[in-house]
């Protein structure tokens, strides 16, 4: 993994998330704003993928478990379509509060992932 990548993804998750909480408390449906910041925490993450396909092949390679990695990656990866999902089909506040969750998990996995791959030695 590369370390500003995962810096950047982390904030932009955790602003994604913070905009997301604050306007299902303040009563707002899902919006273009909130689902719009979902699919970008999702592309960010489609890049993760192949970041992570490609970075072992050019040297890259993690030190902790890669099943680890690979459950966490497809599992932050499932996290926004199904907010999304969720959000699309009960068009309430708190659907846009569990968008704002689900965007702050993807947050905290994203770095658990940059631990796995940096820190842990196999």
């Amino acid at each position: 993994m590369i370390l500003w990548f995962s810096i950047a993804q982390v904030a932009v998750a955790v602003l994604v998330g913070l905009v997301a909480i604050v306007a299902g408390l303040a009563g707002r449906r899902p919006s273009d704003l909130t689902v719009g910041g979902l699919a970008l925490v999702e592309l960010l993450l489609l890049a993760q993928v192949v970041v992570a396909i490609v970075a072992p092949l050019v040297g890259n390679s993690p030190t902790g478990s890669v099943l680890e990695f690979w459950v966490y990656l497809v599992s932050a990866a499932l996290l926004p379509p199904a907010a999304v999902l969720w959000a699309l089909l009960e068009r309430s506040r708190w659907s846009t509060v569990i968008m704002g969750v689900a965007a702050l998990a993807v947050a905290v996995m994203v770095w658990r992932m940059q631990v796995i791959w940096t820190v842990q030695i196999a």
